[in-house]
């Protein structure tokens, strides 16, 4: 990934965060078929290891645990938002007529060595985090306990289970960063105008903390 110094994001505990909160992430692998990307949810367990530890689950149909093996490097990537800018939002673009479009985001890519999990105790331990993590906004969370044991049984029959324990983290946070504050503020509050909010907060404190120096 082509990260420019003013967009680098560097801070491991502020990657952590990002995956934490947008776990939904793109799994890049290079096995005997080939290059192959899978979306999948996984969970983060920051205290194993230098740079934590990810856990996943995929079907036993996919042929992603195959096509890999034990210590292979892989490539996770996180997204936290992303949005068009328009140079018409930006003050001084009324002055120079000098901008140009881009597009903002923010991203972490984790670098690892990836483990299939094939035994039953360790799938079962991640579909049963993952499940608590995502339900506990729910008036009524749901369990697994929930649904009758022999149907869960089947269920987690069918799928396997992946660890990376993550090398390399890299982040890149595209916020308007070398732009001045009005031009980020301009352009983050035309997102807000929008409803983009996820963009536009980080946008507004970037030029907060730039305006600060």
């Amino acid at each position: 990934m082509y990260v420019p110094s003013h967009f680098e994001e560097a801070e491991v505990d502020i990657l952590h965060d990002l995956i934490s909160c947008h776990p939904f992430g793109v799994l890049v692998t290079y096995g005997i078929d080939g290059l192959d990307a899978n979306h999948i949810p996984f969970e983060l367990d920051k205290g194993e290891g230098a740079l934590g530890v990810l856990r996943a689950h995929v079907a036993r149909a996919n042929p992603l645990w195959r096509n890999v093996s034990d210590g292979d490097e892989v490539l996770a990537i996180f997204q936290a938002g992303d949005a068009y800018i328009s140079p018409n939002w930006y003050p001084s673009k009324h002055e120079s007529h000098k901008q140009v479009p881009t597009w903002n985001y923010k991203v972490a890519h984790a670098y690892g060595r990836i483990v299939v999990k094939d035994d039953e105790r360790t799938v079962r331990g991640i579909v049963a985090r993952l499940t608590k993590s995502h339900e506990v906004s729910q008036p009524v969370p749901w369990k697994m306990s929930d649904s009758p044991k022999a149907f869960i049984d089947t269920m987690v029959k069918a799928i396997v289970g992946i660890e990376i324990h993550v090398t390399r983290l890299m982040g890149k946070s595209k916020l308007s960063q070398n732009r001045e504050p009005r031009d980020i503020r301009g352009a983050a509050l035309a997102l807000k105008n929008q409803g983009d909010h996820l963009i536009a907060d980080a946008m507004l404190a970037c030029a907060s903390a730039k305006e600060e120096r």
